[in-house]
């Protein structure tokens, strides 16, 4: 494993190497991610969506009502019918 390096500017900025730009398709614009843990820290590519903001947008109105597997097999009877139905 080989150690990439850059230099940080007195406004705080600094270049990712460009090794580390290859490897993980970074381009500009591409919004990365600095954590922290006592003495280390990890960048990484942020990740557009949480699965907490998924679940919202999948399901705005709060979790879906649990249904048996007989409501749901009644369900998709329904469905085929409805799909399949002679017009």
């Amino acid at each position: 494993m080989t150690t990439a390096t850059s230099r940080i500017t007195a406004q705080g900025q600094t270049s990712v190497p460009a090794a580390v730009r290859r490897k993980l398709g970074l381009s500009p614009g591409t919004v990365l991610e600095w954590e922290t843990d006592g003495v280390t820290v990890t960048v990484r590519r942020a990740r557009k969506y949480t699965s907490d903001d998924i679940h919202k947008v999948l399901f705005p109105d709060g979790p879906p009502k649990a249904r048996t597997v007989e409501e749901m097999d009644e369900g998709i009877a329904e469905y085929m019918r409805r799909k399949h139905a002679r017009r």
